[in-house]
C-alpha cells in the first residue's frame, strides 16, 4: 500500500518520525544523567529537547493519519497501525504531562517521579517503533506499489508503458 503523503515521491511519516524518537530518547537519557549528578545545565536542555520532541510528535502523527486510513478495514496491517497509533498517543500524553509539569515549575529539572513516567513513555515508545518496522518492512505499509530493486528514481516520472512492465 502506497503511502499517501509524500514529498519528492518518499513517504512523510517515516521522515518526521525520526526527529521526536531522538530528542524524546535523548531527553530521558539527560534528565537520567543529570539526577545522578551531571552537569546542570542537561535538565534544561532535557526539557527543551522535550518541547521539540513533542512538536515533532505532533507533525509525525498528523502525517501519520494519512497513511492509517487508507488502511483497508479488517486487515492485520490496520490493527498493527491503530495499536502503533494508540501507543504513540499515549507516548505524547506522558511526555506532554512531563512538559506541563516542568514547565512551570522552579526548576526545569526532572525528579524522580517525572524520569519513572519518562522511562515508561520511553519503553513505549520502543514498541511502537517496533510496529511501525512491523507496518512497513512486513506489511507493506507506506512502500511504493513499484517498489523494486531496479526501480527507477523517484524524481522520475514513470510512464504508462513503464508501469505495467512494457520493456520496449
Amino acid at each position: 500500500m502506497e503511502s499517501r503523503l509524500k514529498i519528492l515521491g518518499h513517504p512523510v511519516h517515516p521522515m518526521l518520525v525520526m526527529f521526536p524518537v531522538a530528542l524524546l530518547t535523548t531527553a530521558v537519557l539527560f534528565d537520567l544523567i543529570d539526577t545522578v549528578g551531571g552537569p546542570n545545565f542537561l535538565g534544561e536542555v532535557a526539557y527543551w529537547n522535550l518541547t521539540v520532541g513533542l512538536i515533532g510528535g505532533l507533525l509525525a502523527a498528523a502525517a501519520g493519519v494519512f497513511d492509517l486510513l487508507a488502511i483497508p478495514a479488517g486487515t492485520r496491517a490496520k490493527r498493527v497501525a491503530l495499536t502503533h497509533a494508540a501507543a504513540n498517543v499515549a507516548v505524547i500524553l506522558l511526555f506532554a504531562a512531563v512538559w506541563a509539569v516542568r514547565l512551570n515549575a522552579d526548576s526545569r529539572n526532572a525528579g524522580g517521579a517525572l524520569i519513572a513516567i519518562e522511562v515508561v513513555a520511553l519503553g513505549i515508545l520502543g514498541v511502537s517503533a517496533w510496529l511501525g518496522g512491523e507496518l512497513v518492512d512486513r506489511l507493506g505499509v507506506g512502500v511504493d506499489t513499484d517498489a523494486n530493486l531496479d526501480a527507477p528514481s523517484s524524481l522520475r516520472p514513470v510512464s504508462e508503458s513503464q508501469r505495467i512492465g512494457d520493456t520496449r
